[in-house]
């Protein structure tokens, strides 16, 4: 064969090569299709950007650690809950000056944030879809601990929300977490039947965690609004628009009896 014909026949096979990859590239993103039914609820995985379904999918399949939570009832309002769901740099801060916790939570891009519960977990958290009783959630985190030292990993986690009247009449969240969680090391994953009872409840506690200290916020906010406020303008003051907020919502939210009123700080 001639040099001039093998050029052809090489130029040729990368042709077809890239042409099969153009049209077997999407077809592979268009067979990942998420469940829609998760520990007996069914979540809207239709309206996912098609961009998040192998991404998903590969965790949901893959997971080492399935674990749900819930439904815990939230003591705050449907719209306080919810804002504090799209602003976790604030329910970071509230938390850490309310001694509540030690958490830390940073923007980092549209929906997109970094979080520190203080207890050696940190990571991404990222909003793939949300209406007003769902939420999905991506996870890129890591965990630290005696027991697993530096254990890294991804997560998918679903939430259901539902607003209910709590025993004394008042507005809360009923609140349900399914939430599946792939370590990243293929040593320990290959060791899952092991260490799966120990992740298992480290997530499990973590989750339990979140919504437990969420729980003592709502509870905060309901029987010392004067603190709650007092917190979030205590320099350095929280952003304007969130402290607007906070005034506003403490003092048309119902409070427990004998609690002081929230009062606008002077200027």
């Amino acid at each position: 064969m001639s040099l001039a014909g093998a050029i052809r026949r090489a130029s040729g096979a990368l042709l077809l090569g890239a042409l099969v990859g153009f049209w077997t590239a999407p077809a592979q993103a268009e067979s990942c299709a998420l469940a829609p039914y998760h520990v007996g609820l069914t979540f809207p995985v239709s309206k996912v950007e098609s961009r998040w379904a192998c991404p998903l999918q590969a965790i949901i399949d893959g997971y080492t650690t399935a674990n749900k939570v819930g439904p815990i009832a939230i003591p705050l309002p449907e719209q306080v809950y919810l804002y504090l769901l799209d602003h976790p740099p604030l329910a970071a801060a509230l938390i850490n000056r309310l001694d509540l916790g030690l958490h830390k939570s940073q923007e980092r891009g549209p929906r997109r944030f970094w979080g520190d519960d203080g207890e050696g977990t940190s990571g991404i958290l990222e909003l793939v879809y949300q209406d007003r009783t769902n939420r999905i959630y991506y996870v890129e985190g890591t965990h630290e601990s005696i027991l697993l030292p530096q254990v890294t990993g991804k997560a998918v986690v679903f939430v259901r929300m539902n607003p209910v009247k709590d025993g004394q009449g008042n507005d809360a969240v009923d609140t349900t977490l399914v939430a599946y969680t792939k370590l990243d090391s293929r040593i320990l994953a290959g060791l899952v039947s092991l260490i799966r009872p120990l992740v298992g409840s480290i997530v499990a506690r973590k989750l339990t965690q979140g919504t437990h200290v969420v729980t003592r916020l709502g509870q905060e906010m309901r029987q010392h609004p004067d603190r709650v406020l007092f917190e979030a303008t205590d320099p350095p003051a929280l952003p304007d628009d969130e402290v607007a907020f906070l005034q506003h919502a403490l003092n048309v939210w119902p409070h427990s009896g004998g609690a002081a009123q929230p009062r606008t700080p002077a200027p």
